[in-house]
């Protein structure tokens, strides 16, 4: 399968067919064995918005991802995406709604760039599971809005972190979902590859009325980007709001279990979190 016999403009991800889904957790409960992870813990993210959950390691963001992409589920309460509980959806009704971009995938074979993305189109292929030209037609207009159409015959072993990091997101676009979960989409990667991702993100959330919900460490590079941060420690929401909102001394204080002090970029006005005592 080669770039040539796929067709397609690369204009976007054709969203025409395709409604902005929100995502809701309502009392929702969740332990691993004698570990309560989450205890009545309550989130919504409605259509359209794009935010960040915010937290130290084992606050609880990559546990909730997973219950919220039906991965995991609730050991009480419920979760509701586009208005339908999320336990009453088959895995190839989740899969038209929900796109999930993993901090890490391993795959079993050094597929092509563009086999990876064709993976995104399971839930939309017929019973004899063969790809058609408009399967094809979406992996490529996927490829291209993440700049990945150069590398489509390139196996995905070949790729640096921030190129392979890319083909997942392609993959997850190709879904063509109403919803995107990601889990530290720029974990181990450079600032560049970094800024690249976000700015896919804020572009896709924009432009195409995706709904974004991303984990992250990086607060800085998470607050230039998404309009709405959610602060969770010990698996409950310690703040949730807009840059202003929460980015306050105290708040980031108690986050994080560090002394933090919020300055403010004399060039883009921004605020920056860095650690008390620094100038």
């Amino acid at each position: 399968m080669t770039p040539a016999a796929s067709p397609g403009t690369g204009e976007g991800i054709r969203r025409d067919s395709v409604r902005s889904a929100g995502i809701e957790a309502r009392g929702m409960g969740f332990a691993y064995g004698d570990r309560r992870v989450f205890d009545d813990l309550s989130l919504q993210i409605r259509a359209g918005e794009m935010a960040a959950l915010i937290g130290s390691n084992g606050s609880g963001k990559t546990t909730l991802l997973n219950l919220l992409s039906g991965v995991l589920a609730p050991g009480r309460g419920e979760i509701r995406v586009d208005g339908r509980a999320i336990a009453s959806l088959s895995s190839r009704e989740r899969a038209r709604l929900i796109g999930v971009v993993p901090q890490e995938s391993r795959l079993t074979f050094d597929f092509t760039a563009l086999e990876v993305v064709l993976m995104g189109r399971a839930a939309h292929l017929g019973f004899l599971g063969v790809e058609g030209r408009s399967d094809l037609a979406a992996a490529r207009r996927a490829m291209e809005r993440t700049g990945t159409w150069p590398h489509a015959n390139r196996l995905i072993g070949t790729l640096s972190g921030g190129e392979r990091q890319l083909v997942f997101a392609a993959r997850a676009l190709a879904q063509e979902p109403g919803l995107l979960l990601l889990d530290e989409p720029t974990a181990f990667l450079d600032i560049r590859h970094r800024l690249e991702i976000y700015a896919l993100l804020r572009d896709l959330n924009a432009a195409e009325g995706l709904t974004v919900l991303t984990t992250s460490h990086d607060i800085n590079l998470a607050a230039r980007f998404c309009p709405r941060l959610v602060l969770i420690k010990s698996g409950r929401i310690l703040a949730d709001g807009s840059v202003d909102q929460v980015f306050r001394d105290e708040i980031l204080t108690d986050l994080y279990e560090t002394p933090l002090r919020v300055l403010i970029d004399p060039v883009s006005g921004d605020r920056l979190v860095m650690p008390a005592g620094l100038k």
